[in-house]
């Protein structure tokens, strides 16, 4: 009995050291922290970036690994289109052969790859999974890419459109109410110019006119005179 109780009592004793043991173990591997952008814009034959940045609380070793997949936004399985350990390996298959470039710097937590020459159909969501044992959970995060072509980027929205819609008429309001008052402008200045002159003529003729009316009354009397002057002859 006495054996006995001393092996319990040692069990005991063991157990919280154990429980320490796993505790401590359990802690010290914490969760890696990956971000990347939710949504990258590119357009048709520009090289893109697809950023992704971690952060992990193990230090870094050569079993770090970074792995890109893909999806189609059509649906379907996911592809596998970029490893890394120590050394890049894009993808030798599929639509991604040869387009894709390593851009990352893990020792500054970069884990970014490049897509070159992109095109319609590279349209999709891509995620970023990196692990440094003894890190290895985390969160996945994803990535949609949406490849447009230049020339069709800028798209009219409801509110854009009514905005046009009732800024270009006021804007040719105001040039034609502009041009309108420019015109009567001109016109009433070119008036008053004529008026100047036309009073400066009218005051210039008066002494014309005065002399006309002068000679032909003159003349009336002198007419006037010679038919009496006919009329006295013959007494």
């Amino acid at each position: 009995m006495a054996a006995g109780a001393m092996r319990t009592r040692s069990l005991r004793r063991g157990f919280p050291a154990l429980g320490v043991l796993l505790l401590h173990g359990v802690c010290s591997v914490a969760p890696m922290d990956i971000r990347a952008s939710p949504a990258v814009r590119a357009f048709l034959g520009e090289d893109v970036v697809l950023s992704c940045t971690f952060r992990s609380s193990a230090p870094l070793t050569e079993k770090l690994t970074v792995d890109w997949t893909y999806r189609p936004r059509e649906g379907g399985g996911l592809e596998t289109i970029f490893h890394y350990q120590s050394v890049a390996y894009p993808t030798e298959i599929g639509t991604f052969k040869g387009r894709i470039s390593w851009v990352g710097d893990v020792a500054k937590g970069d884990a970014s790859i490049a897509i070159q020459n992109p095109v319609l159909s590279d349209n999709g969501t891509f995620s970023c999974a990196v692990k440094n044992p003894p890190d290895v959970h985390h969160n996945i995060p994803w990535t949609v890419l949406t490849v447009t072509e230049r020339g069709l980027s800028f798209q009219l929205t409801s509110a854009m459109l009514l905005s046009i819609l009732v800024f270009v008429p006021s804007v040719i309001v105001v040039i034609l109410l502009l041009v309108r008052m420019g015109r009567k402008f001109g016109l009433l200045k070119n008036r008053k110019k004529s008026g100047y002159k036309k009073s400066s003529i009218e005051v210039s003729d008066e002494p014309e006119h005065s002399e006309r009316d002068g000679c032909m009354r003159r003349l009336g009397i002198w007419c006037l005179q010679c038919v009496d002057s006919d009329d006295e002859d013959p007494y």
